[in-house]
């Protein structure tokens, strides 16, 4: 098979655990899948398509992933410090159920990503980081139930902010629908980044080219890696029960990025122009695609 794993025999149980015989089930997707392999197109393997349990169990933990962001939306102003931010999300994961994936993963010391202005990702919360009035800043957070992710981030403006800064912000959100449009079952990923990158690029804005959306589901990090410079007609088919991230992370400047900060996560951009980001999580549907989280 495509993935170098084998196949069942037509009156088997599907691999996906969806308790159908596989002839009435994924066969013909397998099979499909089999021919587009043979003629060098990039296919997920099995072990990232998920089956009707495994969708379930993934809107379960997204459901708390969107009533995190929803809490933060009713409590962010100016004054909250980003330490206190990450407390309430803290507590909110737990009481539903759930546990952080941002918190312990690689060493972050913190439940949730606290990017404010300049900072393009991977900013820690902490006490001395007020929020003030004139600020934007995305927050992302990601949670694990029953050993399933979920992951989106959003970005709120503090306060009266700049034109310039609110419409980065709407600007960036329109570029994440850009890249919803483009998403056509058995079409191609890379035509995703695509559509988000022109969008971005024709409001004068640049793309980080580093960083990007992921598969998610089974894991926090798992394929494909969803580029957002990436050009049309290539990239991974996207295929009915893959779930991954679509995050583009756009500047008002260059797309240059400085990592250089001393606590190792931090991300910057390189001339200190502002830059935002918004964050879903998606699901491939046999007819589009489907919002898990947001």
């Amino acid at each position: 098979m495509y993935d170098g794993e084998g196949q069942p025999g037509r009156n088997d149980e599907c691999w996906c655990g969806s308790g159908k015989k596989y002839k009435k089930c994924h066969w013909q997707t397998d099979e499909r899948l089999q021919e587009l392999y043979d003629k060098g197109y990039e296919v997920p393997t099995r072990d990232i398509l998920k089956g009707p349990a495994d969708i379930e169990a993934i809107k379960a933990s997204a459901a708390i992933n969107v009533g995190v962001l929803d809490m933060v939306a009713e409590r962010i102003a100016p004054g909250v410090s980003t330490e206190e931010i990450d407390q309430w999300i803290y507590d909110y994961t737990i009481e539903h159920g759930g546990t952080p994936a941002d918190l312990g993963y690689g060493g972050f010391p913190k439940s949730v990503c606290t990017s404010i202005n300049d900072v393009i990702c991977h900013g820690i919360p902490c006490k001395e980081d007020v929020l003030k009035e004139g600020d934007i800043v995305n927050i992302d957070c990601s949670t694990i139930l029953d050993g399933y992710y979920s992951d989106s981030s959003r970005m709120f403006c503090i306060g009266e902010v700049s034109p310039e800064r609110r419409r980065l912000a709407e600007e960036t959100k329109k570029a994440v629908e850009a890249g919803l449009a483009a998403i056509k079952p058995w079409g191609l990923l890379g035509d995703v980044g695509a559509a988000v990158h022109e969008y971005a690029k024709a409001q004068g804005y640049s793309v980080v080219r580093e960083y990007g959306g992921h598969g998610c589901g089974f894991e926090f990090h798992e394929d494909p890696f969803v580029s957002f410079v990436s050009e049309p007609g290539e990239g991974m088919v996207l295929v009915p029960g893959m779930t991954f991230t679509i995050e583009p992370m756009v500047n008002a400047g260059a797309p240059d990025i400085d990592s250089s900060d001393p606590n190792g996560w931090t991300v910057r951009t390189a001339d200190g122009s502002d830059t935002a980001q918004w964050e879903v999580q998606v699901l491939i549907t046999e007819t589009g695609y489907e919002l898990l989280s947001w």
